[in-house]
């Protein structure tokens, strides 16, 4: 008898892949149906079903319309900013009015499980393909374990423990009988995950044998995933939480662990600490560039999220993980302010608000936060002030001067220079008489008058075909950093790693030195505003306030912006432009109620 699979996957560019899609296996026959043996029986279309395994990474540019790809809400629906679309789903989020009979809830869920699946299928028959050859056959069985392992994490890192379904796939004609599966526990899922990207490491490539290679999965990649597993099963939200002691299976057994291990937060550090001996700076080191043979602060932090992965001299090493061909456009188009009445290359959306809470979270150019007496913040007031990356002077908001570069890359403000030069200068108005304020359009405005900024490029914002990162070499040092911190206090690792963020982002380091400012009291507190500030609108934001156990603090209560029905003194009141509502059930997704109605051996999430 043969054996038929039915492959679930969407459409997925692989230019920087398997070397280039060509026509989908899926189309080759009725009703998208292959044998086992015609699938493995060529390269062609065993490259293929790789390519749908691959297909499930998600393109994190699309978040306006989340589940587009595996998109999420994550920006949108944590502290750092607001969506001004009604349709955005973050918006339903961020009011509480979400469950687990929504749509976007389950297309994760179905999504990762269906690829993990396809995965475990392709392990298990890639051998057939006598055309690879085993050092083929080794590395893209490889590729698949890890995307297995990786698809795994994005399911914890959402919903808590999950199903583990092993290396045999579940027939898709299987009986209800054997779709009776509980979840594992927290612990079970990351051993597993961990096991799963070191197996896999053992045959990846510690690089990409060609440019067009990079986005294929490389032991890098798999070993910095594993780092991301360990931080998230060492945090407060599954390190001890008592909030989910009545999280059992149905056979009694606790989901999360009820007993605080400071030995998982030390497992992170070694993680973290081996990945930086191993490949630091061989394969990635900090993103850098200079201006007349001095750093260059700003254009480091600007183009750390621009500059292209790849071979080249000049290719971005820092980068470990993107989504090529992400659907960038998009993104940018929310990003690039209204300027209605200019040139349509520079006429965007402008709808993503950064909050205020986000606007202050940035340091002062001396390194200190806003609140410290010594920073030099002032409140009120103008001054004639020349930012990173402008030409000239501007009449500036004294809250908004002497800011740390990261500040004028990540944030769009009332009478800053835009990025985009090409039909001439233009300067964004958020005011609500302003060339991208409230009166000036019926929704393409920001709801909080700052835009983000951070990933636009300086040309059009139509402009496409390049990739989306996902995991970057400073939220390597992060973590290493708080994970040591939390494991060995005082180490001199943690304050070196901060150091080299600090260092790179143009701001005093912290020390006894000249030059350099005390080391914080509270060294995790400061870790934490760092990575805030670092990795702000990466996508990092909203899992960490959720692992660290804040967010019912960060993304509940009063969300403040500017005044953007105002204008001059009036458009500078801090208002409150959305209350949000955050309990404790909100920590994890729910897991789908159509799951738990099929699966009668899951058990929901607590307070779902």
């Amino acid at each position: 008898m043969k054996r038929y699979i039915l492959i679930f996957a969407t459409a997925f560019s692989c230019s920087a892949m398997l070397g280039g899609c060509q026509k989908g296996f899926l189309d080759q026959v009725p009703d998208d149906r292959l044998t086992v043996e015609d699938i493995f029986k060529f390269r062609n279309t065993t490259e293929n079903f790789l390519n749908n395994v691959y297909s499930a990474i998600p393109d994190e540019a699309a978040q306006r319309f989340v589940t587009t790809r595996n998109s999420g809400p994550w920006t949108g629906a944590s502290d750092e900013a607001d969506y001004n679309y009604s349709f955005v789903t973050s918006n339903n989020l961020n009011l509480g009015a979400w469950g687990a009979t929504d749509g976007f809830v389950r297309t994760y869920w179905r999504n990762y499980y269906q690829a993990i699946r396809n995965a475990s299928f392709f392990m298990a028959n890639v051998e057939k393909c006598q055309e690879l050859g085993p050092q083929l056959i080794a590395q893209y069985r490889a590729e698949a374990r890890a995307l297995r392992a990786m698809y795994y994490f994005y399911l914890i890192r959402t919903y808590g423990p999950v199903v583990l379904l092993g290396d045999s796939p579940i027939p898709l004609d299987a009986p209800n009988d054997q779709l009776q599966l509980p979840r594992n526990t927290m612990d079970e899922c990351v051993k597993y995950i961990s096991d799963e990207l070191d197996a896999a490491a053992n045959d990846l490539p510690s690089k990409p044998s060609t440019e067009g290679n990079y986005g294929r999965i490389t032991r890098g990649i798999a070993l910095a995933f594993k780092i991301e597993a360990l931080m998230l099963n060492a945090s407060p939200l599954f390190n001890g939480n008592a909030d989910y002691a009545a999280l059992k299976s149905k056979n009694g057994v606790n989901l999360i662990s009820q007993t605080y291990d400071p030995a998982k937060w030390a497992l992170a550090a070694t993680a973290a600490r081996n990945f930086i001996n191993e490949f630091v700076p061989a394969t990635y080191n900090l993103y850098r560039e200079t201006t007349n043979g001095l750093p260059d602060p700003y254009l480091s932090c600007r183009n750390v999220v621009l500059t292209e992965w790849g071979a080249s001299s000049n290719a971005n090493q820092e980068w470990i993980f993107a989504r090529p061909a992400a659907d960038i456009s998009m993104m940018q188009f929310e990003r690039t302010p209204l300027h209605i009445g200019n040139i349509n290359e520079s006429t965007g959306g402008g709808a993503l608000g950064a909050t205020q809470q986000m606007v202050d979270a940035f340091f002062m150019n001396n390194g200190l936060p806003i609140a410290d007496p010594a920073s030099g913040y002032q409140l009120s007031g103008y001054s004639n002030f020349t930012a990173p990356g402008d030409v000239a002077a501007r009449s500036t908001y004294n809250q908004w001067v002497n800011r740390e570069p990261r500040f004028y890359v990540n944030i769009t403000y009332d009478g800053s220079r835009w990025l985009n030069t090409n039909g001439g200068q233009i300067i964004t108005g958020t005011q609500a008489s302003g060339n991208s304020g409230r009166n000036a359009s019926a929704s393409d405005f920001s709801p909080t008058g700052y835009i983000v900024r951070k990933n636009m490029i300086t040309g059009p914002w139509q402009t496409s075909n390049r990739s989306c990162v996902l995991l970057r070499l400073a939220q390597v040092y992060l973590n290493y950093a708080e994970a040591l911190q939390e494991s060995e206090p005082g180490h001199a690792d943690v304050i070196k790693y901060l150091n080299l963020i600090r260092e790179r982002a143009g701001i005093p380091q912290y020390g006894a030195n000249p030059g350099q400012i005390p080391v914080p009291a509270d060294l995790k507190a400061a870790i934490r505003q760092e990575r805030r500030v670092e990795l702000a609108f990466e996508n990092v934001r909203y899992f960490d306030t959720r692992r660290w156990k804040i967010a019912e603090t960060t993304d509940n209560g009063e969300f403040k912006g500017l005044n953007i029905v105002g204008n001059g003194a009036d458009f500078l009141k801090v208002v409150t432009f959305e209350t949000r509502t955050f309990a404790k059930r909100h920590y994890l997704f729910p897991i789908p109620q159509n799951e738990i109605n099929i699966n009668k051996a899951l058990v929901q999430n607590t307070g779902w």
